[in-house]
This record gives structure tokens, C-alpha cells and sequence, in this order.
């Protein structure tokens, strides 16, 4: 298994309180820069005054830092491209029961 692979595993383990899916098939995840000591994940939140903003990331790095070789975690709070509910797997949306014709714009 890639270091990319065993990172998204432990992404798949981190939620938004709020919402029952996981954060990485909920779209928050932009981009992992797979690397040791120090990984980089680039990642925004469902909206600016998200209250769980400080608590998902603090989660992020507590599962990722379990992965043999990562000694750090960096992170980059981005808002371009801003969130939206389209980003959201086919599974994670199917759970939650949101239809395609609900995500036009």
C-alpha cells in the first residue's frame, strides 16, 4: 500500500461532527503531498465559520501521525474552489440521500 493510500485510509477515519460522512469522501480533501517526516494536506471546510474548523484538523494530524515515517502534518485551509455539495462521492451522497437533480448551481 502507498504512504497516499495508508494517508486517505486514515482520512476515511476523520468526520465533521455534523455530518455522518467520512471527510475525505465528503470532498473537504483537495490535495496530499504524501511525504515524509512531513506531509502536506491541502483541504477546505463546508463553509468559513464551519465550528469544527479547528477540531478536524486536529484530527487529521492525530490519525495521520500514526502512520509509520510521518512526523508532522502541515496543513492548507484553502477556499478555491469553494466547497460544494457536488464534491461529495456518489456513496457518501447516496448515504445521505441527496439527489444529482439537488446540486445544480
Amino acid at each position: 500500500m502507498s504512504l497516499e493510500d495508508k494517508i486517505i485510509e486514515q482520512l476515511k477515519l476523520c468526520f465533521d461532527p455534523e455530518i455522518p460522512v467520512n471527510i475525505y469522501d465528503l470532498g473537504l480533501i483537495y490535495k496530499i503531498e504524501p511525504e515524509t517526516p512531513t506531509t502536506t494536506v491541502r483541504m477546505s471546510f463546508t463553509s468559513e465559520s464551519c465550528p469544527s474548523a479547528r477540531e478536524i484538523p486536529l484530527d487529521i494530524r492525530n490519525k495521520v501521525l500514526t502512520i509509520d515515517g510521518i512526523e508532522k502534518v502541515d496543513f492548507e485551509i484553502v477556499w478555491e474552489p469553494q466547497w460544494h455539495p457536488r464534491m461529495i462521492s456518489a456513496e457518501a451522497r447516496a448515504e445521505l440521500g441527496i439527489d444529482e437533480d439537488s446540486m445544480d448551481d
